[in-house]
Protein backbone atom coordinates (compact mmCIF):
# COMPACT_ATOMS: atom_id res chain seq x y z
CA UNK A 1 0.00 0.00 0.00
CA UNK A 2 2.40 2.66 -1.26
CA UNK A 3 0.48 5.65 -2.54
CA UNK A 4 3.44 8.03 -2.85
CA UNK A 5 3.22 7.92 -6.64
CA UNK A 6 -0.53 7.45 -7.01
CA UNK A 7 -2.07 9.95 -9.44
CA UNK A 8 -5.53 9.85 -7.90
CA UNK A 9 -6.71 12.92 -6.01
CA UNK A 10 -8.72 12.89 -2.79
CA UNK A 11 -10.38 16.03 -1.41
CA UNK A 12 -9.94 16.48 2.34
CA UNK A 13 -11.29 18.51 5.22
CA UNK A 14 -9.95 19.44 8.64
CA UNK A 15 -13.22 19.87 10.56
CA UNK A 16 -13.16 21.93 13.72
CA UNK A 17 -15.88 23.52 15.77
CA UNK A 18 -14.56 26.95 14.77
CA UNK A 19 -13.17 26.50 11.25
CA UNK A 20 -13.35 24.16 8.27
CA UNK A 21 -10.11 23.83 6.28
CA UNK A 22 -10.51 22.26 2.82
CA UNK A 23 -7.69 20.80 0.73
CA UNK A 24 -6.74 18.00 -1.65
CA UNK A 25 -3.99 15.37 -1.71
CA UNK A 26 -2.32 13.49 -4.55
CA UNK A 27 0.54 11.04 -4.02
CA UNK A 28 0.57 11.91 -0.29
CA UNK A 29 1.24 15.57 -1.14
CA UNK A 30 -1.13 18.51 -0.72
CA UNK A 31 -1.83 19.87 -4.21
CA UNK A 32 -3.89 22.99 -3.50
CA UNK A 33 -3.64 25.93 -1.15
CA UNK A 34 -6.00 25.15 1.76
CA UNK A 35 -9.29 27.05 1.86
CA UNK A 36 -10.61 28.13 5.26
CA UNK A 37 -14.15 29.07 6.29
CA UNK A 38 -15.94 29.46 9.63
CA UNK A 39 -17.75 26.20 10.39
CA UNK A 40 -21.06 27.86 11.37
CA UNK A 41 -21.49 25.01 13.86
CA UNK A 42 -24.62 26.46 15.48
CA UNK A 43 -26.56 26.84 12.21
CA UNK A 44 -27.20 23.65 10.23
CA UNK A 45 -28.21 25.39 7.00
CA UNK A 46 -25.15 27.64 6.96
CA UNK A 47 -22.88 24.76 8.03
CA UNK A 48 -24.10 22.58 5.14
CA UNK A 49 -23.73 25.46 2.66
CA UNK A 50 -20.18 26.05 3.93
CA UNK A 51 -19.25 22.40 3.47
CA UNK A 52 -20.54 22.30 -0.09
CA UNK A 53 -18.97 25.65 -0.94
CA UNK A 54 -15.54 24.64 0.40
CA UNK A 55 -15.44 21.32 -1.43
CA UNK A 56 -16.65 22.91 -4.70
CA UNK A 57 -13.93 25.57 -4.49
CA UNK A 58 -11.19 22.98 -3.93
CA UNK A 59 -12.43 20.81 -6.80
CA UNK A 60 -12.53 23.84 -9.12
CA UNK A 61 -8.79 24.33 -8.52
CA UNK A 62 -7.82 20.75 -9.43
CA UNK A 63 -6.35 19.72 -12.77
CA UNK A 64 -8.26 16.42 -12.78
CA UNK A 65 -11.33 15.04 -11.09
CA UNK A 66 -11.05 13.71 -7.52
CA UNK A 67 -11.94 10.08 -6.85
CA UNK A 68 -13.25 10.61 -3.33
CA UNK A 69 -13.80 12.94 -0.42
CA UNK A 70 -12.21 11.79 2.84
CA UNK A 71 -11.90 13.61 6.15
CA UNK A 72 -11.95 13.50 9.92
CA UNK A 73 -15.00 14.57 11.90
CA UNK A 74 -15.56 14.32 15.65
CA UNK A 75 -17.79 11.61 17.11
CA UNK A 76 -20.07 10.17 18.25
CA UNK A 77 -20.79 8.97 14.75
CA UNK A 78 -21.67 6.00 12.58
CA UNK A 79 -18.63 6.52 10.38
CA UNK A 80 -19.38 3.62 8.05
CA UNK A 81 -22.74 5.18 7.12
CA UNK A 82 -21.41 8.73 7.25
CA UNK A 83 -23.82 9.84 9.97
CA UNK A 84 -22.59 12.33 12.57
CA UNK A 85 -24.28 12.27 15.99
CA UNK A 86 -24.80 14.78 18.79
CA UNK A 87 -21.59 16.81 19.06
CA UNK A 88 -21.00 19.27 21.90
CA UNK A 89 -19.26 21.77 19.59
CA UNK A 90 -21.77 21.30 16.73
CA UNK A 91 -25.11 22.10 18.39
CA UNK A 92 -26.92 22.17 15.05
CA UNK A 93 -26.19 18.46 14.53
CA UNK A 94 -28.60 17.27 17.23
CA UNK A 95 -30.42 14.07 16.30
CA UNK A 96 -27.84 12.95 13.74
CA UNK A 97 -26.83 14.36 10.35
CA UNK A 98 -26.31 12.14 7.30
CA UNK A 99 -23.25 14.09 6.24
CA UNK A 100 -21.65 11.41 4.07
CA UNK A 101 -24.75 10.59 1.98
CA UNK A 102 -25.45 14.32 1.52
CA UNK A 103 -21.96 14.94 0.13
CA UNK A 104 -22.11 11.83 -2.07
CA UNK A 105 -25.37 13.12 -3.61
CA UNK A 106 -23.82 16.55 -4.13
CA UNK A 107 -20.53 15.46 -5.71
CA UNK A 108 -21.20 11.99 -7.12
CA UNK A 109 -18.10 10.39 -5.59
CA UNK A 110 -17.56 8.20 -2.51
CA UNK A 111 -17.24 9.97 0.83
CA UNK A 112 -15.28 8.52 3.75
CA UNK A 113 -15.42 9.95 7.27
CA UNK A 114 -13.42 8.87 10.31
CA UNK A 115 -12.33 10.01 13.74
CA UNK A 116 -9.21 12.22 13.73
CA UNK A 117 -7.41 9.91 16.17
CA UNK A 118 -8.07 6.95 13.89
CA UNK A 119 -6.82 8.76 10.81
CA UNK A 120 -3.74 9.95 12.70
CA UNK A 121 -2.94 6.33 13.58
CA UNK A 122 -3.61 5.19 10.02
CA UNK A 123 -1.34 7.81 8.50
CA UNK A 124 1.44 6.90 10.91
CA UNK A 125 0.97 3.19 10.25
CA UNK A 126 1.20 3.49 6.47
CA UNK A 127 3.62 6.35 5.81
CA UNK A 128 4.99 7.44 9.19
CA UNK A 129 6.19 5.73 12.34
CA UNK A 130 5.54 2.10 11.43
CA UNK A 131 7.50 1.95 8.14
CA UNK A 132 10.23 4.11 9.68
CA UNK A 133 10.80 1.72 12.60
CA UNK A 134 10.55 -1.38 10.41
CA UNK A 135 13.18 0.07 8.07
CA UNK A 136 15.50 0.70 11.04
CA UNK A 137 14.95 -2.85 12.26
CA UNK A 138 15.76 -4.24 8.82
CA UNK A 139 18.92 -2.13 8.58
CA UNK A 140 20.06 -3.37 11.97
CA UNK A 141 19.67 -7.01 10.94
CA UNK A 142 16.75 -7.65 13.28
CA UNK A 143 14.11 -10.13 12.11
CA UNK A 144 11.38 -8.25 14.01
CA UNK A 145 8.70 -6.32 12.08
CA UNK A 146 5.68 -4.44 13.44
CA UNK A 147 2.18 -4.48 11.93
CA UNK A 148 0.14 -2.93 14.75
CA UNK A 149 0.11 0.61 16.07
CA UNK A 150 -1.64 2.74 18.66
CA UNK A 151 -1.78 6.42 17.72
CA UNK A 152 -2.24 8.91 20.55
CA UNK A 153 -2.91 12.63 20.23
CA UNK A 154 -2.27 14.99 23.13
CA UNK A 155 -3.89 18.39 22.90
CA UNK A 156 -7.27 19.87 23.70
CA UNK A 157 -8.28 16.29 24.44
CA UNK A 158 -6.84 12.78 24.59
CA UNK A 159 -7.35 11.15 21.20
CA UNK A 160 -6.52 7.69 20.00
CA UNK A 161 -6.71 5.30 17.10
CA UNK A 162 -5.60 1.75 16.41
CA UNK A 163 -4.25 -0.07 13.38
CA UNK A 164 -4.22 -3.89 13.47
CA UNK A 165 -2.20 -5.72 10.85
CA UNK A 166 -2.13 -2.44 8.89
CA UNK A 167 -5.96 -2.31 8.91
CA UNK A 168 -7.67 0.63 10.61
CA UNK A 169 -9.73 -0.48 13.61
CA UNK A 170 -12.98 1.42 13.10
CA UNK A 171 -15.02 -0.82 15.41
CA UNK A 172 -18.59 -2.06 15.17
CA UNK A 173 -19.84 1.18 16.70
CA UNK A 174 -17.26 3.59 15.28
CA UNK A 175 -15.41 3.67 18.61
CA UNK A 176 -12.28 1.71 17.72
CA UNK A 177 -9.18 3.08 19.43
CA UNK A 178 -11.00 5.45 21.79
CA UNK A 179 -8.93 5.88 24.96
CA UNK A 180 -10.06 9.26 26.27
CA UNK A 181 -12.81 7.67 28.37
CA UNK A 182 -10.61 5.13 30.22
CA UNK A 183 -10.57 5.39 34.00
CA UNK A 184 -8.34 8.12 35.39
CA UNK A 185 -5.49 6.77 37.53
CA UNK A 186 -5.33 9.86 39.74
CA UNK A 187 -9.08 10.53 39.96
CA UNK A 188 -10.80 7.12 39.62
CA UNK A 189 -14.26 8.64 39.19
CA UNK A 190 -13.07 10.74 36.23
CA UNK A 191 -12.17 9.92 32.65
CA UNK A 192 -8.49 9.80 31.67
CA UNK A 193 -8.84 12.91 29.52
CA UNK A 194 -9.33 14.98 32.69
CA UNK A 195 -5.61 14.54 33.36
CA UNK A 196 -4.43 14.31 29.75
CA UNK A 197 -5.20 17.62 28.08
CA UNK A 198 -4.16 21.24 27.72
CA UNK A 199 -6.47 22.12 30.61
CA UNK A 200 -4.77 19.54 32.83
CA UNK A 201 -1.32 21.07 32.21
CA UNK A 202 -2.62 24.54 33.04
CA UNK A 203 -4.43 23.39 36.19
CA UNK A 204 -1.52 21.36 37.58
CA UNK A 205 0.96 24.19 37.12
CA UNK A 206 -1.35 26.81 38.64
CA UNK A 207 -2.30 24.58 41.59
CA UNK A 208 1.23 23.45 42.54
CA UNK A 209 3.09 26.66 41.78
CA UNK A 210 0.62 29.12 43.25
CA UNK A 211 1.13 31.20 40.10
CA UNK A 212 -2.18 32.97 39.45
CA UNK A 213 -1.40 33.67 35.78
CA UNK A 214 -3.51 31.83 33.19
CA UNK A 215 -0.55 30.37 31.32
CA UNK A 216 -0.79 28.31 28.15
CA UNK A 217 1.16 25.03 27.87
CA UNK A 218 3.65 26.71 25.53
CA UNK A 219 4.55 29.20 28.27
CA UNK A 220 4.70 26.43 30.89
CA UNK A 221 7.07 24.52 28.60
CA UNK A 222 9.33 27.58 28.38
CA UNK A 223 9.32 27.75 32.17
CA UNK A 224 10.32 24.07 32.26
CA UNK A 225 13.13 24.86 29.83
CA UNK A 226 14.30 27.73 32.03
CA UNK A 227 13.86 30.37 29.33
CA UNK A 228 10.96 32.10 31.12
CA UNK A 229 10.65 32.91 34.79
CA UNK A 230 8.45 30.63 36.90
CA UNK A 231 8.57 27.44 38.94
CA UNK A 232 10.70 25.21 36.73
CA UNK A 233 10.28 21.99 38.71
CA UNK A 234 6.51 22.32 38.87
CA UNK A 235 6.39 23.03 35.13
CA UNK A 236 8.33 19.82 34.46
CA UNK A 237 6.03 17.93 36.83
CA UNK A 238 2.93 19.17 35.02
CA UNK A 239 4.11 17.50 31.80
CA UNK A 240 5.48 14.37 33.47
CA UNK A 241 2.22 13.82 35.36
CA UNK A 242 0.34 14.03 32.09
CA UNK A 243 2.73 11.40 30.72
CA UNK A 244 2.07 9.15 33.70
CA UNK A 245 -1.71 9.48 33.40
CA UNK A 246 -1.59 8.89 29.66
CA UNK A 247 0.71 5.91 30.19
CA UNK A 248 -1.80 4.30 32.52
CA UNK A 249 -4.57 4.49 29.90
CA UNK A 250 -2.23 3.46 27.09
CA UNK A 251 -1.12 0.38 29.03
CA UNK A 252 -4.67 -1.00 28.84
CA UNK A 253 -4.99 -0.32 25.13
CA UNK A 254 -1.56 -1.58 24.11
CA UNK A 255 -2.08 -4.82 26.05
CA UNK A 256 -4.85 -5.61 23.56
CA UNK A 257 -3.34 -4.04 20.44
CA UNK A 258 0.25 -5.26 21.04
CA UNK A 259 2.19 -2.93 18.75
CA UNK A 260 4.06 0.36 18.62
CA UNK A 261 2.88 3.64 20.17
CA UNK A 262 3.20 6.95 18.35
CA UNK A 263 2.38 10.28 19.99
CA UNK A 264 1.32 13.48 18.26
CA UNK A 265 -0.71 16.62 18.86
CA UNK A 266 -0.01 20.07 20.22
CA UNK A 267 1.41 18.90 23.54
CA UNK A 268 3.80 16.39 21.96
CA UNK A 269 6.36 19.18 21.58
CA UNK A 270 7.04 18.72 25.30
CA UNK A 271 7.88 15.05 24.72
CA UNK A 272 11.19 15.29 26.62
CA UNK A 273 9.15 15.56 29.84
CA UNK A 274 6.09 13.50 28.79
CA UNK A 275 7.53 10.37 27.15
CA UNK A 276 9.92 9.25 29.95
CA UNK A 277 7.07 9.37 32.48
CA UNK A 278 4.80 7.53 30.05
CA UNK A 279 7.35 4.78 29.47
CA UNK A 280 8.01 4.48 33.21
CA UNK A 281 4.29 3.87 33.75
CA UNK A 282 4.23 1.27 30.98
CA UNK A 283 7.18 -0.51 32.61
CA UNK A 284 5.72 -0.33 36.13
CA UNK A 285 4.57 -3.38 38.09
CA UNK A 286 1.36 -4.70 39.66
CA UNK A 287 0.66 -7.33 42.31
CA UNK A 288 -1.78 -10.16 42.89
CA UNK A 289 -3.47 -11.17 46.16
CA UNK A 290 -0.39 -13.15 47.23
CA UNK A 291 1.85 -10.12 46.86
CA UNK A 292 3.58 -11.51 43.77
CA UNK A 293 4.85 -8.78 41.43
CA UNK A 294 4.19 -8.76 37.70
CA UNK A 295 5.22 -6.36 34.93
CA UNK A 296 2.41 -4.01 33.93
CA UNK A 297 2.83 -5.20 30.34
CA UNK A 298 3.95 -8.50 28.88
CA UNK A 299 6.40 -6.50 26.78
CA UNK A 300 9.17 -4.09 27.68
CA UNK A 301 8.53 -0.48 26.66
CA UNK A 302 11.33 1.64 25.17
CA UNK A 303 11.54 5.42 24.88
CA UNK A 304 12.42 5.80 21.21
CA UNK A 305 13.06 9.53 21.63
CA UNK A 306 16.15 8.54 23.66
CA UNK A 307 19.11 7.67 21.42
CA UNK A 308 20.47 4.91 23.65
CA UNK A 309 17.08 3.25 24.10
CA UNK A 310 16.36 3.60 20.38
CA UNK A 311 19.66 1.91 19.54
CA UNK A 312 18.93 -0.91 21.97
CA UNK A 313 15.40 -1.31 20.61
CA UNK A 314 16.34 -1.64 16.93
CA UNK A 315 19.47 -3.71 17.51
CA UNK A 316 17.41 -6.40 19.21
CA UNK A 317 18.75 -9.74 20.28
CA UNK A 318 18.00 -12.05 17.36
CA UNK A 319 19.55 -15.49 17.76
CA UNK A 320 19.60 -18.53 15.51
CA UNK A 321 17.96 -21.62 16.99
CA UNK A 322 18.07 -25.12 15.59
CA UNK A 323 14.92 -26.93 14.52
CA UNK A 324 14.91 -30.21 16.53
CA UNK A 325 16.05 -33.23 14.51
CA UNK A 326 17.47 -31.10 11.69
CA UNK A 327 20.42 -28.91 10.84
CA UNK A 328 18.05 -26.10 9.93
CA UNK A 329 18.26 -22.85 11.90
CA UNK A 330 15.71 -20.06 12.14
CA UNK A 331 15.95 -16.54 13.61
CA UNK A 332 14.34 -15.98 17.01
CA UNK A 333 13.77 -12.59 18.62
CA UNK A 334 13.54 -13.59 22.26
CA UNK A 335 12.66 -10.21 23.78
CA UNK A 336 9.10 -8.94 23.49
CA UNK A 337 8.97 -5.18 23.29
CA UNK A 338 7.11 -2.05 22.31
CA UNK A 339 8.36 1.45 21.67
CA UNK A 340 7.01 4.96 22.15
CA UNK A 341 7.98 7.57 19.57
CA UNK A 342 6.84 11.03 18.54
CA UNK A 343 5.31 11.73 15.15
CA UNK A 344 7.80 13.28 12.74
CA UNK A 345 5.22 14.37 10.19
CA UNK A 346 2.94 15.96 12.79
CA UNK A 347 -0.63 15.13 13.72
CA UNK A 348 -2.26 17.45 11.16
CA UNK A 349 -0.33 16.03 8.22
CA UNK A 350 -0.68 12.44 9.47
CA UNK A 351 -4.47 12.89 9.71
CA UNK A 352 -4.62 14.28 6.16
CA UNK A 353 -2.49 11.47 4.77
CA UNK A 354 -4.52 8.97 6.79
CA UNK A 355 -7.71 10.29 5.20
CA UNK A 356 -6.10 10.09 1.75
CA UNK A 357 -4.75 6.55 1.98
CA UNK A 358 -7.88 5.29 3.75
CA UNK A 359 -10.02 6.46 0.82
CA UNK A 360 -7.73 4.89 -1.79
CA UNK A 361 -7.41 1.66 0.14
CA UNK A 362 -11.20 1.39 0.46
CA UNK A 363 -11.68 2.15 -3.23
CA UNK A 364 -9.14 -0.49 -4.20
CA UNK A 365 -10.37 -3.13 -1.78
CA UNK A 366 -14.00 -2.59 -2.75
CA UNK A 367 -13.16 -2.80 -6.43
CA UNK A 368 -14.14 0.74 -7.39
CA UNK A 369 -12.50 1.92 -10.59
CA UNK A 370 -12.16 5.65 -11.12
CA UNK A 371 -10.24 7.59 -13.70
CA UNK A 372 -8.69 10.95 -13.05
CA UNK A 373 -7.77 11.58 -16.66
CA UNK A 374 -10.75 13.79 -17.43
CA UNK A 375 -9.92 17.45 -17.19
CA UNK A 376 -12.27 19.65 -15.19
Amino acid sequence: MNYNFDNRIVVTLDAGGTNFVFSAIQGNIEVVEPIRYPSQADNLELCVKTLKKGFHEVISKLKSSPVAISFAFPGPADYEKGIIGDLPNFPSFRGGIALGPMLEDEFGIPVFINNDGSLFAYGEALVGALPEINKKLEQSGSSKRYKNLLGVTLGTGFGGGAVINKELLVGDNGCGGDIWCFRNKKFPDNIAETSVSITAIKNIYKELSGDARDLEPSAIFEIAEGTVSGNQEVAKKAFSELGEMAGDAISHAITTIDGLIVVGGGLSGAYKYIIPAMVAELNSTLKNNNGDTFPRLQVKAYDLTDEDQFREFVSGNTVQITVPGTDKKIPYESERKTGVLVSKVGAEKAISIGAYVFALYKLDSLGFLYSNKNEL
